[in-house]
């Protein structure tokens, strides 16, 4: 509901209009009135209505003098006059003052009604769009992170055009406007797969939320900058070098090079985000420059030197100086290599096989000029070439097949080429012992060995790992062997074991249900019953009952 004032120094108009209009019936509340200009603009100031319907004619302060003194402190107030017949001059000065309308002496009911409903529908034309002014800013200023980001990444992407870049960097409330020189840092969290396929989204922003407040405090404390999350796990910091004041030259000269400030900074980011979050980080750092335009090229250096984790490791601060120069090696892989790694897989040597493994990679890592992605094609060619082994041993099955695309995924997400090494030597070592094993007999030994251990621990809540290390082996392997050899696998094998011991000791009626299952290795007796009755064709209730 709006709000009016009335002001008039008619008794009889002032009186006509409180007692005789039906103001709530137009949706407006009458909040109050006066009988003379000063009055009323006290009380328009003290009650701030929405509507005043004001005289034109008043003595002291007249209608139009009070209102130009009312849209100064209500600019968004409407008022409408009352006018005489023969106050045309004055009415022409009200309207001058953006009154919204005028009614003549006599007031008439239904010209009232008429000008007051096109006052308070635009009063709420008003308020409906400064409502949507309002949202508008409040959804502005909830964007602003969003567009902050997306200006930094065209900031070191492409030359971003000059013009009216000021005014973007104010807007953005972004500390850019003054340096001399601006330099980039790349923070790449190490080992990213690892550290982000295990948690919730959730957590995932909590984390890179928590990532660059560290990273910011940083900069704020040491240097001046911004920083940004590009992609998950890499976070980039522009950094600003102070202009020096003229006359600072020499003081500047005791003070540490923008170089060493940002090399201090680096290692700060490194040790907090190691003591605060327990991640390992590679922190690449690039040229200075000396305007935004070149920006990308600082950022391009700063990357190129944290990719450099690929060859000499992670957990460290790169700079391009830093960086090996001259001409590498054009090691390019030779089919005699792979020959050399299968020829030592059939033979099922593994101290061969990692040798020949061990001077490939050797080879490649001096071959920096193709990059990661070679190395990472010859694993994937010389896990490919394994698989030809296990075909050969007819162990290519199911399980392997899964194990083989797995690799071709991992091989992808190892961030340096020792962990590629490490990687790929893993999995050829368990195709050089199935390879041992089956040419050399002993197959069945390791067979007999994994009953043994089941048979002595089935009461326990065994699973493929526990028993692999029991005879030394690795659990893909295991699982391979025993299903080759024995045509069931090792959880079907150790399933019959315990219910042919629960039979045994069903057999003696002091031994309760719960305690026959608990012997043999499980912990809920409805699962035991069930799988129990499963196998057998009945309860362990009825078995017991058969065998009185």
């Amino acid at each position: 509901m709006k709000t009016l004032i009335i002001v008039d120094d008619e008794p009889a108009v002032l009186n006509g209009l409180r007692n005789y209009v039906n103001w709530t019936e137009q949706g407006i509340e009458l909040i109050g009135t006066a009988d003379d200009g000063d009055t009323g603009l006290e009380l328009i100031k003290e009650l701030k209505p929405d509507i005043v319907l004001t005289d034109v004619q008043m003595p002291a302060m007249d209608g139009i003098r009070m209102a130009a003194e009312v849209r100064e402190v209500l600019p968004f107030a409407k008022i409408v006059f009352i006018s005489g017949h023969n106050d045309a001059d004055y009415l022409r000065s009200a309207l001058q003052i953006h009154a919204v309308d005028y009614l003549l002496k006599p007031i008439r009911r239904k010209e009232l009604v008429s000008v007051l409903s096109k006052v308070t529908e635009s009063l709420d034309a008003e308020d409906r769009e400064r409502s949507r002014v309002k949202e508008m800013q409040v959804k502005l200023a909830q964007s602003l992170p969003l567009l902050r980001e997306r200006f930094l990444l065209s900031v070191i992407s492409d030359s971003i055009h000059p013009a009216h870049i000021r005014e973007k960097l104010e807007f953005l409330d972004l500390p850019l406007l003054s340096a001399s020189d601006y330099m980039v840092v790349v923070i790449m969290i190490d080992d990213v797969p690892q550290v982000l396929d295990s948690r919730s989204e959730q957590d995932k922003q909590l984390l890179s939320y928590t990532v660059l407040n560290i990273i910011q405090e940083l900069i704020d404390k040491q240097m001046r900058g911004v920083t940004f999350e590009k992609q998950p796990g890499e976070y980039v910091g522009i950094l600003l070098t102070p202009q020096l004041e003229d006359g600072a030259t020499e003081e500047a000269e005791e003070v540490q090079s923008p170089e060493q400030e940002l090399l201090l900074l680096a290692e700060s980011i490194r040790g907090n985000l190691r003591q605060w979050l327990k991640l390992s980080v590679t922190i690449g750092v690039g040229e200075g420059v000396n305007s935004l335009s070149e920006l990308p090229s600082s950022y391009k250096q700063a990357r190129g030197a944290a990719d450099q984790k690929w060859y000499l490791g992670k957990n460290r601060i790169l700079t391009m100086d830093k960086l090996e120069s001259g001409d590498y090696l054009q090691y390019r892989y030779e089919a005699e290599w792979g020959e050399r790694v299968l020829s030592a897989l059939r033979s099922g040597d593994w101290e061969r096989t990692l040798n020949e493994l061990e001077q490939i990679f050797a080879r490649l890592e001096q071959n920096r000029r193709h990059g990661s992605r070679y190395a990472q094609n010859v694993s994937l060619h010389l896990i490919l070439q394994s698989g030809q082994v296990m075909l050969e041993l007819n162990g290519m099955t199911e399980e392997w097949e899964q194990k083989e695309m797995e690799a071709w995924k991992q091989v992808m997400r190892q961030e340096t080429m020792r962990d590629l090494l490490h990687y790929t030597a893993e999995y050829l070592q368990e195709v050089c012992e199935y390879s041992l094993l089956k040419r050399s007999g002993k197959s069945s030994e390791v067979i007999e060995r994994v009953r043994l251990l089941i048979g002595q621990r089935y009461a326990e809540n065994l699973s493929a790992s526990d028993i692999a290390e029991g005879v030394y082996l690795s659990p893909t392997y295991v699982r391979l062997l025993f299903k080759q050899e024995t045509g069931e696998t090792l959880f079907e094998y150790l399933t019959k074991v315990r219910i042919e011991q629960a039979k045994h000791m069903l057999r003696n009626p002091q031994n309760k249900l719960y305690e026959v299952c608990y012997a043999v290795g499980y912990t809920d007796p409805s699962h035991f019953s069930k799988l129990f009755k499963k196998i057998t064709g009945s309860t362990p209730s009825a078995f017991r009952e058969l065998h009185k």
